[in-house]
């Protein structure tokens, strides 16, 4: 089983979870972060840090985010590794309760 960021993080990109993650399995895109199945060694720390509750465990993910595995795995072979927080997107706030902004995501 792996962790997975979900919609939720798409133009807000916080990255509190990155902190914690004992294992650097975050991986950084311009507006989006995504976990390397790979990497992630199943600590669930990062759940807790997301302040837009992205995070998921691949069997708790719910029904209509699944698509996210997908995407978590394919970006996390083309993405560099973030291994440090910075300082999330500046219109986070605004973006945190909008749903529906899979067409937002920059690849």
């Amino acid at each position: 089983m792996t962790y997975i960021v979900t919609e939720p993080c798409i133009k807000c990109k916080y990255t509190d979870c990155v902190d914690v993650c004992p294992v650097d399995c975050f991986r950084e895109g311009e507006n989006f972060l995504v976990i390397d199945p790979d990497e992630c060694i199943d600590c669930t720390l990062c759940v807790a840090e997301c302040p837009v509750e992205a995070i998921f465990a691949e069997d708790d993910c719910p029904e209509d985010q699944r698509y996210f595995l997908e995407i978590n795995a394919d970006l996390a072979k083309k993405w560099k590794p973030i291994i440090e927080s910075k300082s999330a997107l500046p219109d986070a706030d605004d973006w945190a309760k909008v749903r529906e902004k899979l067409h937002l995501l920059e690849k």
